[in-house]
């Protein structure tokens, strides 16, 4: 498909190195970044099992996942209409409208929209900022995607818990420093994290995000991974980094 039937002014698609998929991108809107590549790493989906990604944006985490994942179907959530139709629009531009839907509503919402129990696996990279953190204008696209305006991190791990089946996963890619309110959070409403990888931008830095997975109904155990180093020195990725994007 041409994407230049598929593009609106001011948009372009870029290359995700991952089975020739591309991505629409507009400056004006929040684009994509390592955290959601990451979280695509990291979360998995096995061949029989449906995937709900909430406040999926541009759609980037679906998409990923369908390349690197054998996962039987994917749902992206976006309360963003713009968002939503470049979503759609990049769907298509992949030719995965079988396996990726992109649905229009509210985080919060989630669980009346698609049923209790209705998934087996859960993403999301959420706003990581607490409400007015640094707030400018509540009502810009990319204020709404690193805020918490239109949805909390309780939003989020709440219809987490209704959407998955038992024993459903949930993976997240957040900010270390709301590591303990995440996890009294997922404790609360019985998803319990199994699995945590913190990732450090030079091996001499702070880890400035985190990957968590949680299992819904499961029993306390929690497996650290060794932590994941993005630079090997400036400019250059680790070759772990450059095994996730499919370098």
């Amino acid at each position: 498909m041409n994407p230049n039937n598929l593009l609106k002014p001011g948009e372009r698609t870029d290359d995700l190195q991952r089975n020739g998929y591309q991505i629409i991108q507009s400056k004006g809107r929040f684009c994509f970044g390592m955290d959601a590549v990451l979280l695509s790493g990291f979360a998995k989906a096995k061949p029989t099992e449906t995937v709900i990604d909430l406040g999926t944006g541009t759609g980037i985490i679906p998409i990923l996942m369908e390349g690197k994942n054998k996962g039987k179907h994917f749902t992206g959530l976006e309360i963003q209409e713009e968002s939503a139709d470049m979503a759609r629009r990049s769907v298509a531009l992949n030719h995965l409208e079988e396996k990726i839907d992109i649905v229009t509503g509210d985080i919060k919402d989630a669980s009346k929209l698609f049923g209790a129990s209705s998934f087996d696996v859960v993403t999301s990279n959420p706003p990581y900022m607490i409400y007015q953190h640094g707030l400018k204008n509540e009502s810009d696209a990319k204020t709404i995607a690193r805020h918490e305006v239109k949805c909390t991190l309780e939003d989020i791990i709440a219809q987490s818990a209704k959407l998955l089946k038992p024993k459903g996963r949930l993976f997240l890619v957040h900010r270390p420093f709301r590591l303990v309110e995440i996890f009294c959070l997922m404790h609360q409403y019985g998803i319990e994290p199994k699995r945590m990888q913190l990732v450090h931008p030079f091996v001499n830095q702070e880890p400035n995000m985190v990957l968590i997975e949680g299992l819904r109904g499961g029993n306390p155990r929690l497996t650290v991974e060794k932590p994941l180093i993005v630079y090997e020195s400036e400019g250059t990725y680790m070759p772990e980094i450059y095994d996730i994007y499919g370098y």
